[in-house]
């Protein structure tokens, strides 16, 4: 069973979560029998637990520990098969369980002062003992012997997040100073076993599913009750293959370990390369040195856009070209941009005597250090205020909108949880028009963390919230606008970095600096983004198939190895 699992190890590692699975898998074949193999010369795990009951009933004569509540112990049993050198027996008749100690908050101290105690909490129960961050209390908040940590203790989680709750960490071989542990926690303390074979139990999925079914929940903790905890059943090997069991773990968690390194390398380097040859596209100083990079990255394709990251960063450059004029070819005979941008003034100046929109603020002048001086062939720099109407969301208090339609009410959009792919889907109903946008416009999330995101208004008329603005095009294609939104989402970011609630005004969104392309080839741009898009998509759509396949074969090799 070992050679299977150490032959397919790559290929069960670069499944989805594949490492997270290798490790749990290597965990559950240790504790079933069939990660090393049996001798027969072992002493049998039968008469290693008759010597746990009378080490514990001699413990219990010399009142070192406390003599437990009786538990059905005679009825533990496992669902899987196992080795006839095994015996199967509770949790309770091969550790002893102790709760930790109780004290007042006011009593905790960070600072280790005489007459003070190292005391652990939930927080230092991580992968190991976390001994950065202890507690300090007075040390007659602990009355029995039995309630300071030992070497080879194993520390549960015995209150916490239904997530955590059950999680254990070791207890090294030595300890650097006197510790107990607070009420949250339990020392399992195992008796004449190896502790590390009783933590492979505890951290395995099944146990760690058990764990959390047996507590308690009340509002957001969940308790794990001696009561519960004790009579949890576990196959027990003979000491000597529980030895051998440990040395293997540790040797494949090892190989897991320079697997993940490997593999965050890859990804890594995998990530800077197809960033570098993107980069590439983009940062082109004229046609002849474009075109090489995309002969670079045209060499290479099929093993650059191999992630989802990566097809996600190829269509963000698919947006920067077409928004930079380098997705498709210019052409003389389109009107210059310079004419639609009079058009726009002419049109914007129409509709603010007719009384349709608001007179806006002159927008300065864009200078030499905003974006790019330099624009393709017939297009003109412009702020993007210049192109549009733009509408600031209003707040509605919980009085002034309701879940259901009503006569004469229209939808209210309160932030981008209400967007779908690609046209909003609302929950909310108003009477209130104080800030409302109509079909067609387009939709930019202002405030939160999902400051840029967009969405397309389809319905005739809604209401929005303060969290978002509406961007109405003035004589541009709309796609074309949205894709320009798209293309700026990451200065939309930048600008509401650094701020307690993100989010960016209306001067962020109206003098940011675009290329405005003459509109014909605003819509050849369209037609382009879509098209390749749409081949983006199917590439991860197969991306997605090939990984789903991965992750079967994977889960097949799983079934086959714990069989």
């Amino acid at each position: 069973m070992t050679a299977l699992l150490t032959e397919n190890m790559p290929l069960l590692a670069g499944a989805p979560n594949g490492i997270k699975k290798l490790r749990e898998l290597i965990l559950e074949l240790a504790v079933r029998g069939k990660l090393v193999p049996q001798d027969p010369n072992d002493e049998p795990a039968s008469e290693l637990l008759k010597r746990i009951a009378e080490e514990k009933a001699r413990l219990v004569a010399e009142g070192k520990i406390k003599k437990a509540k009786a538990t059905r112990e005679e009825l533990a049993e496992v669902s899987y098969e196992i080795p006839s050198s095994w015996a199967v027996a509770s949790l309770g008749q091969v550790v002893e369980i102790v709760r930790g100690i109780t004290f007042p908050a006011s009593e905790k101290s960070k600072e280790p002062e005489p007459g003070r105690v190292a005391c652990l909490r939930t927080a230092n129960v991580q992968d190991e003992i976390e001994w950065d961050d202890l507690l300090y209390i007075r040390e007659s908040f602990v009355s029995r012997h039995d309630q300071y940590v030992e070497p080879h203790d194993i520390v549960m989680s015995m209150a916490n997040s239904r997530e955590l709750v059950g999680k254990v960490a070791l207890i090294g071989a030595e300890l650097k100073q006197k510790t107990t542990f607070g009420g949250f926690l339990g020392v399992l303390r195992p008796m004449l076993i190896e502790p590390r074979f009783v933590m492979a139990l505890l951290r395995t999925p099944n146990a760690r599913s058990a764990l959390i079914d047996s507590a308690s929940q009340t509002t957001n903790i969940a308790n794990v009750s001696l009561a519960k905890l004790r009579p949890l059943p576990f196959a027990i090997p003979p000491l000597a293959e529980q030895h051998r069991i440990v040395a293997k773990v540790d040797e494949l968690m090892a190989l897991c370990d320079r697997l993940e390194a490997q593999q965050a390398d890859a990804d890594s380097a995998h990530a800077q390369l197809v960033q570098a040859l993107l980069g590439g596209l983009t940062q082109a100083r004229d046609a002849e040195d474009f075109a090489q990079s995309w002969q670079r990255l045209a060499e290479h394709f099929d093993t650059l856009f191999t992630t989802e990251s990566s097809i996600d960063a190829l269509k963000q450059t698919l947006l920067q070209l077409a928004v930079m004029g380098k997705l498709v070819p210019q052409d003389s005979g389109d009107e210059p941009a310079s004419t639609l941008l009079k058009r726009i003034a002419e049109e914007k100046a129409r509709l603010v005597v007719e009384g349709k929109i608001k007179k806006q603020k002159l927008l300065a002048q864009i200078g030499a250090d905003e974006g790019s001086s330099k624009v393709s062939s017939g297009w003109e720099l412009v702020r993007f205020g210049q192109l549009i109407e733009l509408i600031s969301g209003q707040h509605l208090g919980p009085d002034e909108y309701f879940d259901s339609p009503q006569d004469g009410a229209i939808p209210y959009l309160t932030g981008p949880a209400e967007f779908g792919e690609v046209h909003p889907q609302p929950t909310r109903f108003t009477h209130e028009r104080r800030a409302t946008s109509i079909q067609g416009d387009i939709l930019l999330t202002v405030k939160g963390s999902g400051v840029g995101k967009t969405n397309f208004v389809d319905q005739v008329e809604l209401a929005i919230s303060r969290q978002l603005m509406a961007i109405r095009p003035v004589l541009l294609d709309t796609q074309f606008t949205r894709y320009l939104l798209l293309s700026m989402a990451e200065h939309f970011q930048s600008k509401s970095i650094g701020i307690a609630i993100p989010g960016i005004s209306r001067e962020d969104v109206l003098d940011a600096p675009i290329g405005l392309p003459p509109l014909p080839e605003q819509h050849r741009i369209v037609a382009k983004v879509d098209q390749l898009m749409t081949l983006c998509d199917q590439l991860k759509a197969r991306l997605g198939q090939a990984r789903q396949v991965h992750e079967q074969l994977a889960n097949a090799l799983v079934e086959q190895a714990v069989a």
